[in-house]
């Protein structure tokens, strides 16, 4: 081990024994001038207004398709093409970033304007191939910066206990679509869906633009002083020194072509396709589900509603679930929830049972979203902060696949098969992620190490 003092600054770099750097000895209140729960609470807040786009479009469907003449096949491949771009733009925004081209500020305020873009052309384009691009590609893009943005936030300023504040914010990005949701099914009619997608947009833009006004990354290698990285065994803040031994930091910052020869790049990105193809095509087909069973726009709304509201707290609760029990075990039981909790869906539509089939959208809503937290704090955890952005993006573009087959080819299916088909395959599916997840593993960590206090006292001498 080695501790090296910068003498220009207030930090010293210490190299523990597998060689991984940290930079001590800075707050986070040097660096930003206010606490790092801001780094929170601003993404938090950022991930609730764009959520609007993925959880809140279902119920914005039949308006749409009346006022512009589309297909019900038509409106699921706008927003198919949506989740294309908003999965896919993760990468190079992630790569983007960690070169210092873009700064997070930067791709906050270019995905705030590409958002405000989106919800103008669903407004005032008939033409679908105009909502694909305005819409789908475009703001697509800008949700996607927003989005990747907030998560790899999070995961930086808080690596001794990242999941239960990554959970938080990821909740957001669901929980956060209840007021559109309830908008576009009481408030939103062909005479007035002009006026309230062009608020909704300009309201997206406002809100993402003051939260990204004040974005800032840590510097690399960044670890908070009041937990030694080499003795966090010994930590005074329990969350802390629970964290990290269920959840022991990366051996060592992994480059994406090094976390790539790994096996756990593409092993996450199997389990990410399938369970979010499964979660898009709950999302998306939930209220048509119940309103094609005749339960009626109330009961639709609300089905809608829970599993927006739980998919979110649940994002939370499993982060935080995750600092105690570990990362990997929390994801493979969200896995099985959420695979299981298809075939109730189906089971309690079959039977036009309105009580159970809210239960199962809660349980379906839990599990849908859950999983999302889990993988942008494994990446972290498996391959280390520095490259974050772009390992992270990586695996999100997982997204790419699910959301063409959970959104528009789930529509084929139903087409071909019914709701009982189309339910079936997804809790297939779901099952089949969480048989992966059990492969996944620490890359350079044998399985049953856990982190101990380091035997080797050392010198922290800041300047």
């Amino acid at each position: 081990m080695t501790a090296t003092a910068n003498p220009t600054s207030r930090f010293t770099e210490i190299t523990d024994q597998r060689g991984r750097v940290y930079r001590v000895g800075e707050t986070d209140r040097d660096i930003l001038g206010h606490p790092r729960a801001l780094m929170v609470i601003l993404p938090w807040v950022a991930m609730m207004a764009i959520s609007v786009f993925e959880y809140a479009y279902g119920s914005a469907e039949d308006t749409l398709s009346t006022a512009h003449g589309w297909t019900s096949s038509n409106t699921f491949w706008i927003l198919s093409v949506w989740v294309f771009f908003q999965a896919g733009v993760a990468f190079p925004a992630g790569r983007l970033r960690e070169k210092g081209i873009l700064t997070a500020r930067r791709a906050m305020m270019l995905g705030a304007c590409l958002a405000l873009v989106g919800f103008l052309a669903i407004s005032h384009l008939h033409s679908v191939f105009g909502a694909i691009i305005g819409f789908g590609v475009l703001g697509g893009v800008g949700a996607g910066f927003v989005y990747a943005t907030c998560i790899n936030m999070v995961g930086k300023w808080y690596p001794e206990k990242r999941g239960a504040r990554t959970g938080f914010v990821n909740g957001g990005f669901a929980y956060g679509s209840l007021p559109f949701i309830i908008i576009f099914n009481y408030g939103f009619d062909t005479g007035d869906y002009h006026e309230v997608l062009d608020l909704i947009g300009l309201f997206v833009l406002v809100a993402i633009g003051i939260c990204g006004y004040f974005f800032k990354d840590p510097p690399k290698n960044w670890w908070p002083d009041h937990v030694d990285p080499l003795k966090p065994a010994r930590a005074k803040d329990t969350g802390a020194r629970v964290s990290l031994e269920k959840n022991p930091p990366a051996v060592r910052q992994f480059s994406p072509m090094e976390a790539m020869r790994t096996g756990m790049i593409p092993l996450m990105w199997i389990c990410l396709a399938f369970i979010s193809g499964v979660s898009i095509f709950g999302i998306s087909f939930e209220v048509p589900f119940a309103k094609d069973l005749g339960f009626g726009p109330l009961m639709a709304s609300l089905s809608a509603g829970i599993l927006a509201v739980v998919n979110g707290v649940g994002r939370a609760v499993v982060g935080w679930f995750s600092d105690l029990i570990g990362r990997k075990q929390a994801l493979i039981v969200v896995l099985v929830i959420e695979a299981l909790a298809q075939f109730g869906t189906l089971w309690a539509g079959d039977a036009h049972n309105e009580v159970m089939f809210l239960v199962f959208a809660f349980i379906s809503g839990f599990g849908g979203g859950a999983f999302y937290p889990m993988f942008a704090a494994l990446v972290p955890d498996y391959f280390g902060e520095n490259h974050n952005a772009t390992n992270y993006g990586m695996v999100y573009s997982a997204k790419l696949v699910s959301g063409l087959f959970g959104g528009g080819l789930g529509a084929v299916v139903i087409g071909a098969w019914d709701y009982d088909g189309a339910y079936t395959l997804a809790g297939v599916m779901g099952l089949v992620s969480a048989l992966i997840a059990l492969t996944l593993r620490q890359p350079g960590r044998p399985k049953a190490q856990k982190i101990v206090p380091n035997p080797y006292p050392i010198s922290r001498e800041i300047m």
